[in-house]
């Protein structure tokens, strides 16, 4: 895993006119996600899940960590597949105040914690690798990701608790975006917008599916990698630099 940096650079130009159209520049999505220019230095959690280390996956998390921390941000990277991360949820950690693994309570920890979260996985029948559904199930648990209010068993709406006011998604596809909607309805943007970081209290949250990768070109996955960095710089812009004058 990469050590985490602080460097302060300034945002890199927006290539991205439909990232430019959303945001409309610095102060709108500063505004949009209520950081202000004195708050910017963030822990951000990045999860990726691909057992291939060769994998395009792969390529768009260190793009992802590269930039948070050039950024001047810390980066918590986990490579579950790399880590071994036990998926398989006991039956005695199901209960809120369950004793859990010393694995365990570090992510539980550290995504208490995190300021942002950025997941990195392929899109696997409609579905998140089984590892990474298992960091869901142990990791996202209650008192740490959501908990019930007073008088509520577990019938009614929770309290999303997470910290993150942001959550980023990429993934990758070799189906084409037009049938994925269509034929599948895109159960992913509903697993992690609604089922996960909605549920959780991460109120701002954005998803690009790159694709198809199968057929794609050296030179589209470069564009690729980059359009996410845009993004990381989007939503976790660069340490604002400072002169004698005050902000630069």
């Amino acid at each position: 895993m990469p050590d985490a940096r602080s460097v302060a650079v300034k945002s890199l130009p927006d290539p991205n006119p439909v990232c430019a159209m959303l945001f409309g520049g610095d102060a709108a999505w500063r505004l949009l996600l209520n950081v202000s220019e004195d708050e910017v230095t963030m822990s951000i959690s990045v999860i990726l899940a691909h057992p291939d280390r060769g994998s395009f996956n792969h390529a768009i998390a260190d793009a992802v960590v590269e930039q948070i921390m050039k950024n001047g941000h810390d980066a918590a990277f986990h490579d579950l597949y790399r880590e071994k991360f036990d998926p398989l949820l006991p039956r005695e950690e199901i209960a809120e105040n369950a004793n859990v693994s010393q694995c365990v309570l570090d992510h539980c920890k550290e995504i208490a914690e995190a300021q942002g979260i950025v997941v990195v996985h392929p899109n696997w029948w409609g579905q998140p690798p089984a590892i990474l559904k298992g960091w869901v199930d142990r990791v996202l648990r209650p008192g740490v990701a959501y908990r019930f209010l007073e008088g509520d068993s577990g019938e009614g709406v929770p309290q999303g608790l997470l910290k993150a006011e942001t959550a980023i998604v990429f993934n990758t596809s070799n189906t084409e975006p037009e049938r994925e909607k269509t034929v599948f309805g895109d159960p992913l943007d509903t697993i992690w917008r609604n089922c996960i970081f909605g549920l959780c209290g991460v109120s701002g949250f954005y998803r690009r599916t790159f694709g198809v990768v199968v057929t794609s070109t050296a030179d589209q996955r470069r564009r690729w990698l980059d359009e996410a960095r845009v993004c990381i710089d989007r939503f976790f812009p660069a340490q604002v630099e400072q002169d004698k004058h005050g902000p630069i």
